[in-house]
């Protein structure tokens, strides 16, 4: 949301914590809407909002959900569920629901519009402790691609980016449920992995491109990580 106010965007915050949304209105000029984008109630009123207030030239889904680092022999299905719905039905609830604003606002001289999904490479390359995560990832990713070629012939773009080891304050704390110390464990002696601030700047990117560029996957890693399986931890050196 800061890069896009920044660039000069008007943006409409989405997600479930109020209080967080209004910090953030408060801090950039933004404006919220709290809803639960697995809720489809809360989807339509969420689309409902934005049609009475003005016109959608954008659409970023961000989900970064993800429960458990159990083997799918022992992973609990409700994570599983969980995982899905707040990746995938989560996507296709709100990209249903404002590809007709989408549409509005290039019949109304938008020119252009655009849906963005930040996907992980975890949809690209599997690991053990990560099917659930895997599965819903990259069910995302097929969202993404399936509905490019279906808007095939709109000026419609979808774009798909896909980070690698992203350091949060949640996201790694949340699926390891709770567990402070070893959060804190995967990102030891890892120099610089990429912040939310980082891919924030794609995203603002990807949207402020000339409108007939479309991004169609940008995968993104932190310099320390050369594959999902190849990470350094400790100072990176030169050789030579």
């Amino acid at each position: 949301m800061r890069a896009l106010r920044s660039a000069g965007w008007d943006v409409v915050g989405v997600a479930r914590r109020a209080e967080r949304l209004e910090a953030l209105d408060a801090e950039v000029g933004s404006v919220s809407f709290a809803a639960d984008l697995t809720d489809e109630g809360d989807v339509a009123a969420l689309a409902e909002h934005l049609a009475s207030t003005g016109s959608v030239n954008a659409l970023v889904h961000i989900a970064g959900g993800a429960r458990g680092t159990d083997r799918i022999e022992d992973a609990r299905p409700a994570d599983w569920r969980w995982m899905f719905e707040v990746n995938v039905l989560a996507a296709q609830l709100v990209t249903t629901a404002l590809l007709p604003l989408l549409r509005r606002s290039i019949s109304g001289g938008g020119g252009h519009a655009d849906t963005l999904y930040v996907t992980s490479t975890a949809a690209q390359v599997a690991y053990p402790g990560g099917g659930g995560y895997n599965a819903a990832k990259a069910g995302e990713a097929m969202l993404a691609h399936a509905l490019r070629l279906e808007l095939n012939g709109e000026p419609i773009r979808v774009t798909e980016i896909a980070p690698g080891m992203v350091f949060t304050e949640e996201f790694t704390l949340n699926r390891l449920r709770g567990d402070q110390a070893g959060a804190g464990k995967l990102y030891e002696g890892v120099e610089r992995p990429l912040v939310a601030e980082d891919v924030a700047d794609v995203i603002s990117y990807a949207l402020n491109a000339p409108g007939h560029v479309n991004l169609d996957l940008v995968t993104m890693r932190p310099v320390a990580q050369s594959a999902q399986h190849l990470l350094a931890r400790g100072p990176l050196v030169p050789r030579g």
